[in-house]
Formats: C-alpha cells, structure tokens, sequence
C-alpha cells in the first residue's frame, strides 16, 4: 500500500477565493469543503513511491508538501496537503497512517491537521499532480471525503467512521490500472469532480487523495467507513496479484457515494 495525501478547500457559498494562509491539513471556516486524499499502489515489496506535488482547485494552484525540502525551511511555510514524513509507503493497514499517512514505526503517528485550506464549489473538479509513480506499482485511485463537525483546521477524524466514498479508477476493460497507466497517461494529474449536490460544509478529502467545499446542494450520505478499519491484510483488493490474476479487480472500501450527483 502506498501514499496519502491530505488537503483541504475552503469555500464561502457564493464565492471562491483564496487563503494565503494556507497550511498541510483540514481547515475550517464557513461554508469549507477539506479534502484528505490517499492514492495507493498494490504490490508484493514496494520500492518507489510518490506523492502529491500540486492541487488545483478550480483556477487556484496550490504547491504540495516536499518531504525532502519543506521539514528545512525556516521559517516553515504552510501547504494545504498534510505533512508526511517521506515517500515510504504505509504497509500497516491497522495504523493510524493508512488515514492521511504518518510513519508509527519512526515515531510519526498519522498526521496533524493542516492550517491551509483552499475553497471551491460543488460540482468543481479537483486535480491532484502526482510524482512519478512506478509502473511496477499496478493498482487503483480511490477518493474518500470526510464533514469535519468543527473547525476544519484542528479536526482529526481519528477512527471514527466518517468517511464515504465519492471516485473509484481501478483496471479498465484494456487491462490499464488507474495508478500507473492512467496516471501516467495524465501527465502523473488524477482528476476527480466534487458532487454537485453536496452540502456545504467543511470537509476532508482522502485520495487513495484532498480538501474541497460546496455550494447550495443539501445531499450527505448515511453510511461511512473509518481508517483505519475500512480495509484489511484480506480485503481482496488489497491482496489481488496483479502479475497473475487476469481476472476483474475489486476496488476496494463501499460503493461509491452517487446521492451527491
């Protein structure tokens, strides 16, 4: 299993606009949509990883955390992607770190709330600029939101289930995976749409990826999962072969949320 990536969108119902105050993990204000994204690969041994190095949302870039440069900075500077501590994947599937990622192992259990936000309306499509990923590192992209019930900036959703899917790439009917072939084919840009009709609020994305806010819709699902918990070392999308088994990939985690569109 591979990398996380946390970031999260502010938005007022009526407008976009941008915060320079900006920072790695779930922010609040009225009316904020925050997005916790987690991409991951599927394989036997994991080598090379990646992370997100850019969001856009709407017309508004925002620069990823840099593990290799950003813990050097001083004084620091804010990102709307949460910290993470290297590029290593989470292999761990009952830790805290398969949430937004973290390294227990090193001492970094899962990961703070970022003070960055960015803002967007319902309905608006979320692009998320990957590193290189390896083509040995088969597998899908699956994006999952959470509603923070507060301020958005100092929210942890901890292990409660709170999470609901909203996108799913897995192997298409070429035999292409959404992690390697399709996002290299993107230009490494995973892309997604926020549901039209979700309720505006503030929320996390997770992106087996990001933070988004909505505009008028009222729609919120009924049924959630938590991470960890969501998945296990048997979940049989987790340990599907991809060098062996030709037959169809099950994505895993619940049906995607459609109440939204």
């Amino acid at each position: 299993m591979d990398e996380l990536t946390d970031i999260q969108v502010r938005n007022p119902r009526h407008s976009v606009q941008n915060d320079p105050t900006f920072a790695h993990s779930p922010q609040m204000t009225k009316n904020i949509i925050t997005l916790a994204a987690a991409l991951f690969a599927f394989a036997q041994s994991v080598n090379g990883h990646g992370y997100v190095q850019e969001v856009k949302l709407g017309s508004v870039s925002y620069a990823g955390y840099n593990p290799y440069v950003d813990p050097y900075l001083s004084p620091s500077v804010p990102r709307i992607i949460r910290m993470i501590p290297g590029n290593g994947p989470v292999e761990d599937l009952s830790l805290i770190d398969v949430q937004c990622n973290g390294w227990s192992a090193g001492g970094v259990v899962g990961s703070a709330p970022s003070k960055v936000y960015g803002t967007v309306a319902a309905g608006t499509q979320a692009h998320l600029n990957w590193t290189t990923w390896p083509d040995s590192h088969k597998g899908p992209i699956v994006t999952y939101l959470a509603r923070a019930p507060s301020d958005i900036t100092a929210w942890s959703p901890g292990t409660s289930a709170v999470w609901f899917k909203v996108a799913e790439s897995g192997k298409d009917s070429s035999g292409r995976w959404a992690a390697t072939d399709l996002l290299t084919a993107s230009s490494g840009v995973y892309t997604f749409t926020i549901p039209p009709k979700l309720k505006a609020g503030q929320y996390i994305i997770r992106n087996e990826l990001i933070a988004l806010h909505s505009g008028s819709g009222t729609a919120l699902p009924t049924s959630f999962v938590s991470f960890p918990g969501a998945y296990t070392g048997t979940t049989p999308g987790i340990v599907y072969d991809v060098y062996t088994n030709t037959g169809p990939y099950p994505i895993p985690g619940p049906a995607v949320w459609t109440g939204g569109n």
